[in-house]
């Protein structure tokens, strides 16, 4: 079964990354906090066998022997992140992918077993959500392209999740969910899981 996880990245700048959380402690200091994420989310998917489609937000990295040996590297595509995501699905759908979970590189609760659980539900459901504390989600999976799951969505608000759940109950889409988890936003939630990267 072909698998993959897309992972959306940002590429690290000062003053382009985590900016609420740079309101509080400045640029430097978020940027420095935004690569321990990074690092933590590679080090959390190298430990799954599905393939790994890192999407960068504005160009490829020059460096990319950072990376495990099994990355993909592709540019994300599309006018807000409702459209990049659904066009980085499209692509690896039509290449043949039979199952798909995208994540960010903002949860520091994220595990290896999480993504192995999302992976397993998709065997049962045609999608599994990771809802986030903010009304958002932090993993979205599919087994077949559901475009509808990326329009009219409100993104970066409390909605996004109830939207995305509304649709696939209108639609009798079966889906599951894994446990509610926290993105690193805010100076609270960074001195909540600082620690722990």
């Amino acid at each position: 079964m072909k698998e993959g996880i897309l992972i959306f990245q940002k590429n690290a700048a000062l003053g382009q990354v985590k900016t609420r959380l740079a309101a509080t402690i400045g640029d430097h200091a978020a940027l420095e906090a935004y690569h321990l994420l990074i690092q933590y989310t590679h080090d959390v998917v190298a430990q799954s066998s599905a393939q790994k489609i890192l999407f960068f937000s504005n160009h490829l990295e020059q460096n990319e022997s950072k990376y495990l040996k099994d990355y993909r590297f592709e540019l994300q595509s599309g006018s807000d992140l409702g459209d990049k995501m659904r066009n980085a699905f499209q692509m690896l759908f039509d290449e043949g992918y039979e199952r798909l979970v995208i994540i960010g590189t903002d949860c520091a609760e994220i595990t290896s077993e999480l993504i192995s659980e999302a992976f397993e539900l998709l065997m049962t459901n045609e999608v599994v959500i990771g809802p986030a504390q903010d009304g958002g989600y932090y993993l979205l999976g599919m087994r077949s392209f559901i475009p509808k799951l990326f329009k009219g969505i409100p993104w970066s608000t409390d909605q996004v999740l109830a939207l995305t759940k509304e649709y696939l109950t209108q639609d009798e889409i079966s889906f599951a969910l894994l446990p509610v988890l926290s993105d690193v936003d805010f100076e609270e939630d960074w001195n909540k899981f600082k620690h722990k990267l």
